[in-house]
């Protein structure tokens, strides 16, 4: 049986850091070496080979340095030796940096996004469990065809759906839409499920379009932020509506100027989980929403809805290509 092998692209995060010296809080210290060399056991499951990416916080990532990302894991998984990639970096944006290389990196091998709730410093350091169970499940044969994925306190998280839940807690990526695929219990691989969809923008585009900018619906929402963002040069525009799409009716007004003058406008929802829908038909509901052309966002919630936009955008596609888009991504 050929041994698997497994690239591991280090990026930062709260995994690399430890305390400064002087003021006691985290910053980035630990490439990819010294993270491996306080992370015992890969030996015995897979050949790891490390890629120094950087040693970035992943609040300081952006479109340019994630499609870079992409394009450093597509390289090593074109390899036939190689059965999967790991990336690891830090959890603040990591249910959409995860969900963009779901977007950037065809199958069929896994992709398998990681990192730590406590910097290598503090008691409880876990990220070298973390990376334990991510290797193992970026080797495992029975995750291919899954897309990318979070490994997380043990838990196997679909990007698609993965999000988080708290600042601090070690299980707070969770998939609250669907539940996890499966879990890393005593070093074995657990599956509970299969996903049955993956969409890929292929080939990578040259970047993400921006600015693409998101504005939640709240109470006296301000529909002012929307004609800002059109005048800032705005390339698509998310808004998370409350419940299944439903806005004050002036935030709609100022969305359909916006269509009108040809930027995409997405309708999503800023609840943990559900759909948009047509179903309510009032000022300012769904149905108006949809008849005025915004795109629904199906599932997505709008953080990862703006990283769908832009990377759509990106890739060239129109208005009918976007739909198609969340369409599928939403099944």
């Amino acid at each position: 049986m050929t041994r698997a092998r497994v690239v591991v692209v280090f990026t930062g995060g709260t995994i690399s850091m430890l305390p400064d010296p002087v003021t006691g809080a985290a910053v980035p210290a630990l490439r990819g070496a010294q993270i491996l060399e306080r992370t015992p056991g890969l030996a015995e499951i897979a050949d790891v080979e490390a890629v120094d990416w950087g040693l970035v916080p992943a609040s300081h990532l952006r479109f340019p340095q994630v499609i870079d990302i992409a394009r450093v894991v597509r390289d090593a998984l074109a390899r036939p030796e190689v059965t999967g990639a790991v990336v690891v970096q830090g959890t603040d944006v990591m249910e959409e940096t995860a969900f963009a290389w779901d977007l950037l990196v065809p199958g069929p091998s896994p992709v398998v996004v990681v990192g730590a709730m406590r910097n290598a410093g503090e008691p409880g350091y876990e990220g070298p469990a973390n990376l334990r169970d991510a290797v193992r499940v970026a080797a495992d044969p029975r995750l291919r065809d899954q897309g990318t994925l979070v490994v997380m306190g043990g838990a196997i998280l679909p990007a698609v759906d993965v999000v988080k839940t708290d600042t601090d807690r070690y299980d707070t990526f969770q998939a609250p839409a669907t539940g996890p695929l499966g879990d890393v219990r005593g070093g074995v691989v657990r599956l509970a499920r299969t996903r049955t969809t993956h969409v890929v923008l292929d080939p990578l585009p040259g970047g993400g379009a921006e600015p693409v900018h998101l504005i939640p619906a709240t109470v006296a929402a301000d529909p002012g932020l929307l004609t800002a963002a059109v005048q800032l040069g705005a390339r698509g525009i998310v808004v998370a509506a409350t419940g299944a799409g439903n806005t004050d009716p002036a935030l709609l007004a100022e969305a359909e100027r916006a269509m009108l003058a040809g930027i995409p406008v997405v309708l999503a929802t800023r609840c943990l989980t559900g759909r948009v829908s047509p179903a309510y038909g009032f000022p300012g509901g769904g149905r108006r929403w949809v008849d005025a052309g915004a795109i629904p966002a199906g599932r997505l919630n709008g953080p990862k809805a703006r990283i769908a936009l832009a990377l759509g955008l990106g890739a060239g596609l129109d208005i009918a290509g976007l739909r198609t888009l969340f369409a599928d991504i939403s099944g």
